[in-house]
């Protein structure tokens, strides 16, 4: 699997995140080596608490709800397949949009800068669904046997898109900081990781972060 160029290219500067986790919070800059009396999960928890209120962590819930969102956009394409349904839904895009814009509101965050960033994450999951649809026809056997049921699918969306609307409202100042890039990075290849991602939904994940940095 492969990451796109923008994120290729932040990797570049990933090693400089390391610093920026410690330096840019106000943390001691190296924790001393552990004992070897150090169990293993206190030696992993031990970075993320230190980090749970850092930009780091405020971006990695972005990472990680996007690719949560990117995850329904198998279930979507699923329930589409085969009945003539058009994978662009103009109507069901300005619902969303309208909707996150005014969660914004209400949470006293940017909501140009929230539909900016949801017309990403909407694209991107349309990114999944094309792709998916292409594999599908050119290999039948690997097409889905059963419909999921799309209203229920888009309840999931819903879900997924006002904790999304918190972690926005919650990480201006991460987001605008000049370091958001590679900390963000950073976040989406750990969440490329550990969801064990395919070259299709990395590259989506990619595109539904677009406008996450340089906003408020």
């Amino acid at each position: 699997m492969q990451l796109t160029t923008s994120i290729r290219s932040a990797l570049i500067v990933g090693a400089a995140a390391t610093v920026l986790l410690t330096g840019v919070t106000g943390a001691v800059a190296a924790p001393p080596a552990p004992s070897p009396a150090t169990t293993a999960p206190a030696a992993a928890t031990a970075p993320a608490a230190a980090t749970a209120h850092s930009p780091y962590g405020q971006l990695r819930p972005l990472a990680a709800l996007s690719a949560e969102r990117l995850a329904t956009a198998d279930l979507v394409a699923a329930a589409k397949w085969g009945t003539g349904s058009p994978i662009d839904d103009p109507a069901r895009e300005r619902e969303v949009l309208n909707s996150v814009a005014e969660q914004a509101r209400q949470l006293g965050a940017d909501p140009a800068a929230t539909v900016r960033i949801f017309r990403d994450q909407i694209e991107a999951n349309k990114v999944v669904q094309r792709g998916l649809h292409r594999r599908w026809d050119a290999n039948p056997a690997q097409a889905p046997t059963e419909r999921p049921d799309l209203g229920q699918v888009r309840k999931e969306i819903n879900r997924v898109n006002g904790e999304l609307v918190r972690a926005l409202a919650d990480s201006p100042s991460a987001r605008s900081a000049p370091y958001c890039a590679p900390l963000l990075t950073v976040a989406a290849d750990r969440v490329r990781h550990e969801r064990h991602l395919d070259g299709l939904h990395t590259s989506a994940l990619a595109r539904s972060l677009r406008s996450v940095c340089g906003g408020n």
